[in-house]
């Protein structure tokens, strides 16, 4: 950050704290961090080396279109800021909500290979056709390492005139409403709708993709009875079908075979 400052590609500005953060305590993720924002390889027979790449689709020379209103690409940053969400809208909030906190990687598009090389399907191909990344399994713990946060560090960052020492941020952030005048009273308690409950069995179809509510075997509907919580009447009718009272036990950890940590 600090060398694109000097290069004039960023613009410091109040607010910007990430430009007065020390690097990393630790210096075992220096090598890692630095590595993965080159493309190579940190530790291993192949350290120094690029990670081996296919190369599947045409590459593309073009410069990537800016479609929509209020939407630009400008020397590879790319803004698409005609997105928005009403404080009271809980629908478009929890698909913020998901987008912030999706994971660093999906689960479709990892697979292994027969030798136990590790292959990474890109969401989008490179600009020089690259649409597969492979790796060995050490090679990918690096790769992973390197996205893990520093602790105690904040992961949503606000720039420009949203910058928390912006002197520009009150005209632009929304303040609070005066809870001591009666006319602010009224007029919150008309415009704020009721907040909708979530059912606990939508909460287990959202976050576990357990459905509840579908039979398995017929896709009927069904209804929930009541819900059972006394643990010995739980062991009871768990044992009468026939099904394990207890949890399984954990698995002792395994030794990391195949992988040269020197």
């Amino acid at each position: 950050m600090r060398c694109l400052v000097r290069r004039g590609v960023l613009v410091e500005d109040q607010g910007q704290l990430y430009l007065d953060q020390p690097e990393s305590t630790d210096p075992s993720m220096t090598p890692l961090q630095a590595s993965s924002c080159t493309y190579r390889i940190a530790l291993g027979p192949r350290a120094g080396q690029k990670l081996l790449t296919l190369q599947t689709v045409e590459p593309n020379t073009t410069a990537y279109p800016s479609t929509g209103d209020r939407c630009v690409s400008h020397q590879g940053f790319s803004l698409h800021a005609n997105t928005y969400c009403a404080p009271t809208d809980r629908q478009k909030l929890e698909r913020l909500c998901r987008y912030i906190t999706r994971p660093a990687l999906a689960n479709e598009r990892i697979k292994i290979r027969q030798n136990g090389d590790v292959v990474l399907k890109l969401k989008s191909p490179y600009k020089d056709g690259t649409t597969h990344i492979i790796m060995t399994p050490l090679e990918f713990l690096q790769k992973l390492a390197a996205l893990v946060p520093r602790p105690r560090l904040n992961l949503i960052r606000y720039f420009g005139v949203l910058a928390p020492n912006a002197k520009q941020r009150p005209l632009v952030v929304p303040h609070p409403p005066d809870t001591d005048s009666p006319s602010s009273t009224e007029q919150d308690e008309s415009a704020t709708t009721p907040r909708q409950h979530i059912s606990w069995a939508r909460l287990l179809k959202r976050v576990f993709n357990i459905d509840i509510h579908t039979c398995p075997h017929c896709q009927g509907h069904l209804k929930i009875i009541a819900s059972i919580e006394d643990p010995p009447t739980i062991a009871k009718i768990l044992k009468h079908l026939g099904l394990p009272t207890r949890a399984p036990p954990r698995a002792p950890a395994r030794l990391p075979d195949g992988f040269d940590f020197s």
